[in-house]
């Protein structure tokens, strides 16, 4: 005898039972189960007390099982259609996953996988087809491996500390995505394919989109910064977990960390040449990007790379524009927005940067966050070699600079954007990146737990897409802020502050999916790493806070 609790619903049983069979809403369809805590596939059976929550698409775990089983779906339709086809997956512009065909340049030739494809996945989804759990011993995933032609899934298991490997079988055909599956092909309805040479973009509901799949938003300047990362984690042969741990078992691992610190200052220094280049109409410099993009380390690098141009910039903090507390209106709730636009001052920010501009004398203010006001004002005068700096989440907001010619501003977002795999068909999450950035900065230097980083994780990801994603496409230059070396040394930190969270914790699911991934990454140590790296924003150890 035991006890099932669902929806605040205690029913007791006598035989251990299936969690498909415990859903009782013909209209509301799930794709993942909470059972104490602990994630589970709706084919698990339960036989002791245990508290049951389903997920549906607007719960983020949910969709993480839902994209990985469109792969998994998309995987089994290529092995049908183009067996001998090498494709492989990476996150992409307007929350989709990109599908990059190898040797399929022709648009034509794409357009017509890409309608076969999804064709084929719409017949699997109408068979309904099982999708089974399995497992192989390690060799024998090997030789499966070799034999259809996976290459590059077999580096990975030699890091692996399990000596087997799980698979899923659905009609014959076999893979491993990662991640929890759904059970069977017709649970995957929701989706599309649209092309995008030299592949195609696949659209799938997103729990910030209420489970809905967002309205796509073309980025054609992102993306191509996403493809420019992808040759060159292909360029430095770091495209891989696998390959990444190469190196940094090799003789080699120094120069190979020098070397992606080489290309961060290369791109500093373009910056740098094309402000000064415009240097007659460039007049304020503003930098934005989403949390834990290394923002105030690159505004640094940037000043210094300007200064040794024979430039002078002067840096503006944000912060100190915002609006005294009892000023700020709450919303149509009662809540206040600390990180909506209208919380700063923007009519004097607009006024004090265009007088700024044309050579006036301007008191700027000073805000004091221990009383959550204005405390006063400094003077500040600059000449036409005194380009200004602002760095904050509003900076590339036109709004806040709207009295400021187009042609007098230089817009720079910043965000890592890696391009590194599992293998072909499992991209690591960039955002996965940053939370992991956050949560060892947030642990170094606040003495702030994972648990409560992953707590406030939703409300900055919302925030984001509020206030940076939609002006991202403005930017002027997008700065990739990411190492492909990074995770090699944020490992040790992350995994301590992760491995507090107990099991009974709340955000232990996020905690253990973050370990998962991270257990395959070999360690780089700290001493490598330049005093001067974005990356010490987050590792501790900057020469710029001495």
């Amino acid at each position: 005898m035991f006890k099932l609790t669902i929806n605040n619903e205690t029913k007791t049983y006598k035989s251990k039972v299936c969690l498909l069979d415990l859903i009782d809403d013909p209209n509301q369809q799930y794709f993942l189960a909470l059972v104490n805590n602990r994630l589970r596939e709706l084919t698990y059976e339960v036989d002791y007390d245990a508290i049951i929550e389903f997920l549906d698409t607007t719960n983020h775990e949910a969709i993480f099982t839902y994209e990985a089983s469109i792969r998994y779906l998309l995987s089994m339709a290529f092995h049908n259609l183009y067996p001998d086809y090498k494709f492989k997956f990476n996150y992409s512009i307007s929350r989709t996953t990109f599908c990059h065909v190898f040797n399929v340049e022709d648009s034509r030739s794409i357009r017509d996988i890409t309608e076969n494809l999804y064709k084929e996945m719409q017949r699997l989804v109408s068979l309904d087809i099982p999708i089974r759990r399995t497992e192989m011993k390690n060799e024998d995933a090997i030789k499966f491996y070799e034999k259809h032609g996976y290459e590059d899934k077999i580096d990975i298991i030699s890091y692996r500390p399990e000596d087997t490997v799980h698979f899923y079988e659905c009609d014959g055909y076999m893979n491993y995505m990662y991640n929890l599956m759904v059970p069977s092909t017709g649970y995957i309805q929701l989706f599309d394919l649209k092309v995008y040479p030299p592949g195609f973009l696949i659209q799938y509901p997103r729990a910030e989109a209420g489970g809905k799949i967002p309205k796509f938003e073309d980025a054609p300047i992102y993306g191509r910064t996403l493809r420019d990362a992808n040759r060159w984690a292909e360029r430095i042969d770091a495209n891989t977990i696998a390959k990444m741990n190469e190196h940094a078992a090799s003789k080699a691992m120094v120069e190979f960390v020098h070397m992606n610190e080489s290309k961060h200052n290369q791109m500093i220094a373009e910056i740098g040449r094309q402000i000064t280049r415009n240097i007659d109409d460039v007049r304020l410099i503003a930098i934005a990007g989403p949390s834990s993009s290394g923002k105030t380390t690159f505004s640094t690098r940037l000043r210094i790379e300007l200064m040794s141009l024979g430039l002078k910039p002067v840096m503006i903090s944000l912060d100190d524009y915002y609006l005294d507390r009892d000023q700020i209106k709450p919303d149509e709730n009662g809540k206040i927005d600390l990180e909506h636009v209208n919380t700063l001052d923007i009519e004097l920010f607009n006024k004090n940067m265009l007088d700024l501009i044309e050579g006036r004398e301007v008191e700027v203010p000073i805000f004091d966050f221990m009383v959550k006001k204005r405390s006063g004002y400094k003077k500040l005068k600059i000449s036409e070699k005194n380009p200004i700096i602002i760095e904050g989440i509003h900076a590339l907001n036109e709004t806040l600079t709207s009295l400021i010619p187009k042609h007098q501003k230089y817009k720079i977002f910043i965000s890592p954007q890696l391009q590194i795999n599992i293998d072909h068909h499992n991209p690591i999450s960039i955002t996965n990146l940053r939370l992991l950035r956050r949560i060892v900065r947030d642990r170094k230097f606040r003495n702030s737990p994972a648990n409560k980083t992953i707590s406030m994780w939703p409300s900055v990801r919302n925030g984001e897409f509020k206030w940076i994603y939609p002006h991202q496409e403005g930017a002027d230059y997008i700065f990739n802020s990411g190492l492909a070396y990074e995770l090699c040394v944020m490992k040790k930190y992350a995994l301590d502050t992760l491995m507090e969270i107990p099991r009974d914790n709340e955000h232990f699911i996020t905690a253990n999916r973050l370990i998962k991934f991270l257990k395959y990454f070999q360690d780089i140590p700290d001493s490598v790493v330049p005093c001067n790296s974005l990356l010490r924003e987050f590792i501790g150890g900057s020469c710029f806070d001495v």
